[in-house]
């Protein structure tokens, strides 16, 4: 199985700009589909962005569209998450999952720990 180490999370003001990684070990992740979720506390795990296998296609969820974008480098065995124009609202712990790049969460096997991006107003 792949193991999952998301990075890159802190505390940045609005409208700043934030890149998360997220590096795969135990696996390549050069045959996965790939997405970034996040959770807010006392929320449910929201999709964010996805990946296909060869970075050709992405997905994002509306509340991000324009703002984020999600990128991966399989040599490397890391995918990405550049956050721009950062609001409030898209404070909460972001995780990475291996196995799709759509909103269905059991879709994805396997999950980092996630980290922490804290938004001030």
């Amino acid at each position: 199985q792949v193991q999952l180490v998301e990075s890159g999370g802190g505390l940045v003001q609005a409208g700043g700009s934030l890149r998360l990684s997220c590096a795969a070990s135990g696996r390549p992740i050069s045959n996965y589909a790939m997405g970034w979720f996040r959770q807010a506390p006392g929320s449910e795990r929201d999709f964010v962005a996805g990946i296909d296998w060869s970075g050709s296609t992405t997905n994002y969820a509306d509340s991000v569209k324009g703002r984020f974008t999600v990128s991966r480098d399989n040599a490397k065995n890391t995918v990405y998450l550049q956050m721009n124009s950062l609001k409030p609202e898209d404070t909460a712990v972001y995780y990475c999952g291996t196995g799709s790049m759509y909103n269905r969460r059991r879709a994805y096997d396997a999950w980092g720990q996630g980290t922490q991006v804290t938004v001030s107003s």
